[in-house]
């Protein structure tokens, strides 16, 4: 096998032998294999809308099996046997309805022609012919591009697929998949358009975490600033870890009136600043933080757990009775529930112990969305213009379980009393609990929200830019990013294509990118690696 899609990459170059994340190497060649029949589908995909051919089957699929191979999602071989199988009959399908209004159907690319084997062992070896190294005289550079593309893509199909569940959706967005896709089997493709197909992909991320916002906020309403404890109070449990909101919703009516609470985890504590998820009672609190401590707060959780999406770690054996997944997360030994049925996880709440007293009375603050921050945005302006706020940090992103990302704790806690420190994402695990006080009313650590609340973030500053008539890059504001897998790159394509400057990546720069990439990325964005703490404040402030 050979993976570098995401930062902990072994020996930041490549897993050869075994994903960091768990991923088997029969896994890791069928997630190959998938992408590889992806981009055949792609290719009449693109050729159908040319004659005004489309399907929705097509489109959600694509964006559901794509989503599919992001780092930490269902490890399961037959699921991705039978993802597989199903976008071979979809592309054939789809190619005979092109082949009916007049499109083309020659496509002699491999990908447009592949047959899936019949025995997971031929496929394993199917999928290990077309892998990243399958092409060894292909330009590095192209590449590192293809692969960028590639893994923006992965995270552009997973805000669209949870956009799409809660009934938001985008033509251009599905087409731009398919166009993308269907790209890296073009060998006639230079560098300049790689670097061009990578920035466009910033710009449909964009258009896909807005639908997701307009989901998310349509549905739920826009967050308000709200505390949540981080302890527990006696009870019976469940813990929710993961992003997806519906199935929290979900959850939460059928557990009405059994005498269950109901807790976060990881990037589901944002849920609690929504006004049509916060109404339920018996949604209490936030248990635990995320990457770091992950295997051993699910150990101590005394109730049932559920995990949605991606962005988990393996459960240990011991407690994988008590854990449940649900939407395109999934182990071997964990149950999985697709029908939204969650009577299994409430039995099992019901028959652990749950929480015996109450613990801990410390909170933290949620909540401060777009419509919560520019609400006060005249108070913000004028904190800035007095000199009360002289710059704001916005400290976002991934969290993993590599060293090196107690950087992000330590910047956060040496930010000067006269900063404001906006976050998102799951990296805020490592100092959301800090108390910072704040600034005339203004808390200096304001929690935007999830990853792709990235869209809030930026918001945020487009309007601050015009409330200082500058642009967004003359702002007192520095990010200072964290990467772990291809949301992540998803978000940092979309700044880029919005001509942000000046970012600090971390904890590692990507293995996929070149260094002849890397110095494009310096000379156009200004991007550079983090060093320490003290040296980006020293530079940052002076």
């Amino acid at each position: 096998m050979f993976c570098f899609q995401c930062e902990q990459t072994a020996k930041g170059e490549g897993c050869t032998k075994i994903g960091v994340c768990g991923k088997q190497p029969d896994v890791a060649a069928l997630q190959d294999l998938l992408v590889h029949a992806l981009k055949g589908l792609s290719l009449y995909a693109v050729e159908g809308r040319k004659v005004g051919v489309t399907d929705a089957e097509v489109n959600t699929f694509t964006c559901e099996a794509t989503f599919s191979t992001l780092t930490n999602v269902d490890f399961d071989p037959q699921r991705f046997v039978q993802l597989i199988d199903r976008c071979v009959q979809l592309r054939e399908a789809l190619k005979e309805k092109v082949r009916a209004t007049g499109g083309r159907v020659d496509f002699t690319q491999a990908a447009a022609t592949f047959k899936p084997d019949r025995t997971l062992d031929a496929l394993v070896k199917q999928g290990e012919a077309v892998g990243i190294k399958s092409e060894p005289d292909l330009n590095a550079d192209i590449l590192s591009l293809r692969e960028t593309l590639v893994y923006g893509l992965k995270g552009v199909a997973a805000y669209a697929d949870h956009a799409h569940i809660l009934g938001q959706e985008d033509e251009a967005v599905y087409a731009f998949i398919h166009e993308g896709l269907a790209a890296t089997l073009d060998a006639n493709l230079g560098l300049e358009d790689w670097v061009k197909l990578v920035l466009q992909c910033g710009e449909v991320n964009l258009r896909a975490m807005e639908l997701l916002d307009a989901a998310n906020t349509g549905v739920y309403g826009h967050p308000v600033p709200t505390r949540v404890p981080l302890g527990a109070k006696p009870g019976k449990a469940i813990l929710v870890s993961g992003h997806d909101l519906k199935d929290l919703e979900i959850l939460l009516k059928q557990t009405e009136g059994k005498g269950i609470n109901v807790y976060t985890h990881g990037e589901m504590l944002p849920c609690h600043g929504y006004p049509e998820l916060k109404k339920y009672p018996h949604f209490y609190g936030h248990f635990g933080t995320a990457w770091q401590n992950q295997t051993k707060e699910f150990a101590e959780f005394p109730g049932a757990i559920l995990m949605t999406t991606n962005c988990i770690q393996k459960p240990r054996e011991s407690y994988q009775e008590n854990i449940f997944t649900t939407g395109l997360v999934g182990w071997p030994g964990v149950t999985h529930i697709a029908d939204k049925d969650f009577a299994p996880v409430i039995e099992k709440a019901l028959a652990l112990p749950g929480f015996k007293e109450a613990t801990n009375g410390r909170q933290v603050m949620c909540g401060f969305g777009r419509n919560a921050v520019l609400g006060v945005a005249d108070k913000v302006v004028e904190a800035v213009k007095s000199g009360a706020i002289r710059h704001f940090f916005l400290v976002a992103g991934c969290d993993g379980a590599k060293p090196g990302r107690n950087y992000y704790t330590e910047f956060v806690e040496k930010v000067p009393k006269d900063c404001v420190v906006l976050t998102l994402a799951c990296g805020k695990f490592r100092f959301f609990d800090k108390n910072l006080g704040d600034i005339g009313g203004i808390p200096r650590l304001l929690d935007i929200g999830q990853c792709n609340d990235a869209y809030s973030a930026i918001q945020i500053a487009v309007a601050l830019s015009k409330a200082f008539n500058v642009g967004v890059n003359e702002l007192p504001l520095s990010m200072i990013l964290s990467w772990y897998e291809q949301k992540a790159v998803a978000i940092l394509l979309t700044l880029l294509h919005l001509g942000i400057k000046g970012i600090r990546l971390g904890p590692s720069l990507p293995a996929f990118i070149t260094p002849n990439v890397l110095d494009v990325l310096v000379k156009n964005f200004d991007i550079k690696p983090i060093t320490t703490p003290d040296e980006d404040l020293k530079a940052i402030l002076g």
